[in-house]
């Protein structure tokens, strides 16, 4: 399981987008330069909805690598949902007031479903090689 890149692909976009539930969105500063407000992920609740779903559907992609179908299906339907979060998160920056600055982790769904995107393709590939020597015997 773990020796195919695809996994370890999947992991780090696992890895990113569960770090998402422990880090701040984005901030206001206040006086000082101190953080006065910050605005986490899961403290909106359809954010919170759509991280639990595909973190759900990521979990389901690293533990069907034996059915290298469904797998790859679960990977891109989790990478379409980072791209549609991306998206909201990008509406949520150019609508935002002035005063409120993003954090560098609002770019991990797009780097998540990058990866999402790449271990699907060499999904496939090895999908692929397994039909191919099947139909050699």
């Amino acid at each position: 399981m773990w020796q195919r890149i695809q996994t370890l692909y999947l992991a780090v976009a696992t890895g990113l987008i569960i770090s998402l539930f422990f880090s701040v969105k984005a901030f206001t500063l206040g006086p000082g330069g101190a953080h006065a407000e910050e605005y986490s992920y899961i403290d909106f609740f359809p954010y919170l909805v759509l991280l639990i779903l595909i973190t759900l559907l990521q979990l389901i992609a690293l533990g069907t690598f034996k059915v290298r179908v469904l797998q790859m299906r679960t990977a891109i339907l989790a990478a379409i949902l980072m791209v549609a979060l991306q998206a909201w998160l990008a509406i949520d920056y150019f609508t935002a007031e002035d005063a409120l600055i993003f954090r560098y982790t609002s770019i991990f769904p797009l780097m998540a479903a990058i990866l999402n995107a790449l271990a699907a393709r060499f999904i496939f590939r090895d999908q692929l090689l397994v039909e191919s020597m099947s139909r050699l015997r």
